[in-house]
């Protein structure tokens, strides 16, 4: 028991050398602090310290090392690693330049933090001191000025500045600097005291802040006087060949080491070491102008200035040439002369003259004459010689080139683009193989065309626009005139003569569109050519044929002539409609014909067949007809001699039912426009005479009874003509009868007419019998069929 805790003691020792041994160290970053002392706002020149406290947690690790950062808005200052704590980084003493925001970071290993940004404020500059290493310059002459605040810390800007007696300051120079103090030179050009100071600005995160005005340092400047003196002679204005000389000096300067310099136009003409000079020299043409004398002295100059005037002898000779334009084989005439001279000095005996080309001397004489040609072409200029008692002058004119134009040809009209379409405006190009540049066209047309084109440059071209023409012969009405020369007579073009290479294209005119053989002998079977022509149209023409029922042209081919064909072969009934054809050709203006209506004619074959039968139906009708009529009349003929023997039947017999005739109205509708009465015949002797009669048919057949006016002398009775059917059906025996067909009036027209005659003949059998012979006589019968 005694030695269990020991026991338990030694695998954590060996346990947390192991965690040791493979860097496995736990730490915390607590806190890190910074703090400013005295405080954060003090005056400039006190002495300031940042200390900088870390807190880390950590499982006692050894030897624990911190990197402590400080910066000043965000700019690194100082940098430390150290075991301890805490840090500590003085400002001694504290300027301006370190006023910012201070912030201290700390790095254990690879965890780092930051602490909390703390401000610190140095208020108060230096004043800055103002130190000249001449207090007395002349003027424009350069001292050197030092303004420094040795104190201070940063970047400075200084400035200086000048004030005269109860005036204000005024600043003539500011530079910036890296140090603490500026150098430069000044120089000052106003003569008599003036006071110099300077300050300086510094920038910082927070603003410019300005320091105070040094001490002013009074300054004298005192006049330079080494301002030259110059004098000409003998005069000023001279003559060109006249001596002239120069005196420049300076006087009274108690100044050493001056330098004089005698100049024209930015020229040196002579310098001297010494005080004063003297220039000597023979007045030539172009030495009239402005001299000027510098004096100076280190850095400051001072000058005076003289003009003179330098007057020519004679003028600087001219070459001209007669006439202005020259052209090849003309004669021309150059002329050297002189404008001025001054007869004192000179005369015309005594100038030379000699002319040259090319530097190569032609004639000792003012004139030349010769004929223009391309060998004469080149420069040409002119000397005049003149000698005096002292001096030999010669004097040269200015180049003058020759150059002899070649005079234009003959003018060529063309059609731009070697294509002419009739009909439409178009461009002309008159143009000359030869002739100098600048050339004039002008071209002349019909109805009053008068345009002009100057060509200047090589490659440009005369191109007019003409308008519209109808005929190629109407081209002769052009004319153009070229010319290169005021003085020549302008070129002009003959009748208007094309190059072959050029097109003349006529547009198309309307196509007519005509059918072969003929519109009215278009037949199935047949062949059909559609022919599609102009009156005028250059070719080749494209023809193209179209059918309206049919969105795709039937065909399109390009022709030679004014005329284009297609054949439909084998012409069927759906090739009729309306056709037309579109023809064009080069100058791409489409024209349409109009539309033609084509009927299709049936083949001979069919009309035949169709004729044949037409007859046969035709036949056939004449013989249904022909058979029925004939059918009709037998049908006639024996009901006749049915109807004599029916008529001496009784009057009773002929009473029918009211069913009967109802079952003779139910007649099929074919049966319906005929009206049939039917009387009924009853006996043996009958019946036998209707067998022999009529043949056997299982059709019904139909009576037509008619009944007669009564007449008006005999007994008054109900006058009334219905129509009523009956049906005569065959018997077995082949004897026809009669069945539901006698109107109910008929008999009621019986049974009135034997009352009317009982009660008028008071029952005479004979009135009686008389009356009803005279109705049954008034029957007739008529037989008709289904078919009818």
């Amino acid at each position: 028991m005694g030695s269990g805790p020991p026991s338990l003691l030694l695998p954590i020792i060996v346990l947390h050398i192991l965690q040791c041994a493979r860097g496995q160290s736990s730490y915390i970053i607590d806190t890190v602090g910074l703090s400013i002392l005295p405080s954060s706002s003090v005056q400039s020149g006190t002495a300031v310290t940042l200390r900088c406290q870390v807190s880390v947690s950590h499982n006692n690790i050894p030897h624990l090392t911190h990197t402590f950062q400080i910066t000043r808005d965000d700019i690194p200052i100082h940098s430390s690693t150290t075991t301890e704590d805490s840090v500590v980084y003085e400002l001694n003493p504290a300027r301006a330049a370190d006023s910012g925001s201070y912030e201290c970071r700390v790095t254990v290993k690879d965890k780092s933090k930051g602490s909390i940004s703390q401000k610190l404020d140095v208020t108060g500059l230096q004043t800055p001191s103002l130190y000249l290493n001449n207090n007395s310059p002349y003027e424009n002459e350069e001292f050197v000025a030092t303004c420094s605040a040795p104190e201070e810390k940063g970047s400075l800007i200084f400035r200086f500045y000048q004030r005269f007696e109860n005036g204000e300051p005024q600043r003539i120079k500011q530079l910036g600097t890296n140090g603490n103090s500026s150098e430069t030179t000044l120089k000052l050009r106003h003569i008599g005291d003036c006071f110099l100071s300077c300050d300086y600005e510094i920038n910082l995160v927070s603003g410019t802040r300005s320091s105070n005005s040094s001490k002013e340092v009074q300054i004298l400047v005192k006049v330079l006087n080494i301002t030259p003196i110059m004098n000409v002679t003998p005069h000023n204005v001279v003559f060109e060949g006249d001596i002239l000389e120069v005196f420049c000096r300076v006087v009274s300067s108690p100044l050493k080491n001056i330098e004089v310099f005698l100049t024209k136009d930015k020229r040196i003409l002579k310098q001297a070491p010494a005080m004063a000079l003297s220039y000597r020299f023979a007045a030539q043409e172009g030495d009239s102008g402005e001299l000027v004398c510098k004096a100076e002295w280190g850095n400051v100059q001072k000058q005076s200035y003289q003009t003179i005037t330098v007057k020519e002898l004679f003028s600087k000779p001219q070459l001209t040439v007669e006439p202005l334009d020259i052209f090849e084989g003309d004669r021309f005439e150059l002329t050297c002369s002189v404008s001025i001279y001054v007869p004192d000095k000179i005369s015309n005996e005594t100038m030379k003259f000699s002319i040259y080309k090319d530097n190569v001397m032609l004639t000792g004489a003012n004139t030349y004459s010769t004929m223009a040609h391309q060998d004469k072409n080149g420069n040409y200029t002119c000397k005049v010689h003149v000698a005096s008692l002292m001096h030999k002058f010669v004097k040269e004119s200015p180049k003058l080139v020759i150059k002899a134009k070649v005079p234009v040809s003959k003018p060529v009209l063309s059609v731009v683009g070697g294509t002419l379409l009739l009909g439409k405006r178009f461009q002309l190009l008159c143009h000359s193989h030869r002739g100098t540049l600048p050339i004039t066209y002008n071209l002349h047309g019909p109805n009053g065309l008068n345009e002009q084109r100057v060509v200047t440059k090589i490659g440009e071209k005369a191109i007019f626009n003409a308008p519209a023409i109808f005929k190629s012969s109407e081209l002769n009405n052009f004319l153009c005139h070229a010319r290169n020369g005021q003085a020549r007579p302008p070129m002009e073009t003959g009748g208007m003569q094309l190059p072959r290479s050029t097109i003349i294209i006529e547009p198309v005119s309307q196509p007519v569109l005509t059918i072969l053989p003929g519109i009215e002998d278009v037949s199935e079977g047949h062949n059909m050519t559609l022919v599609c022509s102009v009156q005028s149209g250059s070719p080749p023409i494209n023809f193209t044929w179209y059918r309206t029922e049919t969105a795709e042209a039937l065909e399109s081919r390009v022709f030679s002539k004014q005329e284009g064909t297609h054949s439909i072969n084998n012409v069927k009934g759906e090739d009729g409609g309306a056709y037309y054809c579109v023809s064009t050709n080069a100058a791409n203006e489409a024209k349409q014909s109009r539309k033609v209506m084509i009927r299709v004619k049936l083949a001979g074959w069919k009309k035949g067949l169709i004729a044949a039968f037409c007859v046969l139906i035709i036949l056939a009708l004449i013989l249904v007809i022909a058979f029925k009529t004939r059918l009709l009349h037998f049908k006639r003929k024996s009901n006749a001699k049915l109807l004599v023997k029916s008529a001496s039947t009784k009057a009773e017999r002929l009473s029918l039912t009211q069913a009967e005739v109802n079952e003779a109205a139910n007649v099929t509708p074919g049966m319906m426009g005929k009206s049939i009465w039917s009387e009924h015949v009853s006996g043996s002797e009958s019946d036998d005479q209707i067998s022999a009669i009529v043949p056997e048919k299982l059709e019904p057949e139909y009576t037509e009874v008619q009944t007669r006016q009564a007449d008006p002398n005999r007994a008054p009775m109900k006058q009334r003509t219905d129509t009523v059917y009956s049906e005569v059906r065959n018997s077995q025996q082949g004897v026809p009868e009669l069945t539901d067909g006698v109107s109910v009036e008929y008999a009621q027209l019986n049974h009135e007419t034997d009352h009317h005659s009982d009660q008028s003949n008071h029952g005479d059998p004979s009135i009686n019998g008389n009356h009803i012979d005279e109705v049954d006589n008034s029957v007739s019968v008529d037989i008709a069929d289904h078919g009818e």
